[in-house]
């Protein structure tokens, strides 16, 4: 029996139908197009969390896209295995023509396509690869030198001239849904047939709202008020588009813009500098002595400081997955500076709790607030925990929610004093630095 010839598109960080750029090309490629989904063994076998959040999240997501196509006479098929090995059994079942998908831009990420490509065109099969995860690619945002940007500021600037100069394109892929593979419901699995169950963690739908992006410049920093979209696992996991998340900031607020230029900017940096996945940006921080007291380190975990706003951040964090942005650059500052622990420790933390996870802003955001970054806060710029409740936090509305026992004394007396502690990590940062 005949094998059907078909392309595939190959799903991962882009879990929508809509907008959708390697699946546009996809379904005008002129053949039947199977969707694929891969639960990857190589990820899924580090988590240790096995009520983890997002694999929840994801799971919910393609069987959504599932049902939407099996409304359609077509289907999703789900693998749980290793890219390689499930491309492989595909072969078995398909005359497979070529495969599509959207880049990933992290190091395991490039590593694992450029195997799966290789692997494919030994045996004649095509592998195309397209932009749908930022506005402009690692090599599109460069100074006039054709080198790469290393401070945000002449990034932004660059990356707005970039932008005004063109059309922020749109692909249809919503309007070619008929060129789908016809197939009978592929099998679903349950998530407990991942190795997961269902987190107790609900992911919000994604709403943009005009309101809140409106009034971002105003309300985005105080974490005792809604003033943030929470859109950042929607943008992780592609279940929004980005494009038309920035026609909406260009339209309503520029410093909405700037936040996702920071996270464009920061997956440049990923792209051209990977050794910042492991070591300091500036390698001379790397000789920084740091303390890394476990039993310290543990109560930052815990939201046990004794300083209310960096408690009530990391309190939130345990149990929602989500930590307001004003308080993840005082819990980082806090951890480096004030206990000088290593960025590295709180950088792992974060990414196995947060649900927006996100290797280059998380790397690049925690080397911003310890200082070892390329667009760093300088190291002598340490933010008083009791200043930023002040400023943020006046009526302790935040603070409150998440510590019930604040004000009595049940709460714990700080870790550490801060004049002290800034005075410490000054002597660190400048005996690291001669």
């Amino acid at each position: 029996m005949m094998k059907e010839k078909i392309n595939i598109f190959w799903f991962r960080r882009d879990l929508r139908l809509n907008d959708n750029h390697g699946l546009c090309k996809a379904l005008q490629s002129g053949l039947p197009v199977l969707s694929v989904f891969i639960f990857d063994t190589e990820i899924l076998n580090k988590l240790n969390d096995k009520k983890d959040a997002r694999v929840s999240f994801i799971y919910a997501e393609i069987q959504r896209i599932k049902e939407t196509l099996e409304k359609r006479g077509s289907s999703l098929k789900i693998f749980q295995t290793k890219p390689l090995d499930a491309f492989q059994k595909l072969a078995t079942e398909f005359e497979i023509n070529a495969v599509y998908t959207n880049k990933d831009y992290e190091p395991y990420a490039i590593r694992r396509d450029k195997d799966v490509s290789d692997s494919l065109q030994k045996k004649g099969v095509d592998f195309y690869s397209f932009k749908d995860h930022v506005i402009f690619d690692e090599n599109e945002v460069l100074k006039d030198d054709g080198t790469p940007y290393t401070i945000f500021a002449p990034f932004s600037k660059k990356w707005k001239q970039i932008l005004g100069s063109q059309e922020i394109p749109e692909f249809h892929s919503e309007n070619h849904v008929a060129n789908f593979v016809k197939t009978k419901p592929f099998k679903s699995q349950k998530l407990e047939d991942l190795g997961f169950q269902k987190s107790s963690i609900e992911v919000s739908k994604p709403i943009i709202s005009d309101e809140i992006i409106s009034d971002y410049s105003k309300t985005r920093d105080i974490p005792a008020i809604g003033g943030t979209t929470r859109l950042g696992i929607h943008l992780r996991f592609g279940t929004i588009s980005i494009r038309a998340l920035t026609r909406i900031a260009q339209r309503l607020s520029e410093t909405f813009l700037n936040e996702l230029i920071w996270r464009n900017f920061f997956i440049d940096i990923l792209w051209h500098f990977p050794h910042v996945l492991d070591r300091s940006f500036k390698p001379k921080y790397d000789l920084i002595q740091w303390r890394n007291n476990e039993k310290e380190f543990e109560r930052w975990c815990r939201g046990e400081t004794g300083y209310p706003m960096v408690d009530a951040g990391m309190r939130e964090l345990n149990k929602t997955g989500f930590m307001h942005n004003r308080v993840r650059m005082l819990t980082a500052g806090f951890l480096t500076k004030h206990l000088l622990v290593d960025w590295r420790w709180g950088e792992a933390y974060f990414a196995e709790k947060l649900l927006d996870y996100e290797l280059a802003s998380n790397n690049g955001n925690w080397q911003w607030a310890a200082g070892t970054g390329c667009d760093a806060a300088p190291y002598f710029r340490i933010f008083n925990p009791e200043s930023q409740q002040k400023k943020f936090d006046p009526e302790a509305k935040y603070i409150l929610k998440w510590i019930p026992e604040y004000g009595t004394m049940r709460y714990p007396h700080p870790l550490v004093e801060h004049k002290f502690a800034r005075e410490r990590a000054l002597k660190t940062y400048k005996e690291a630095l001669k």
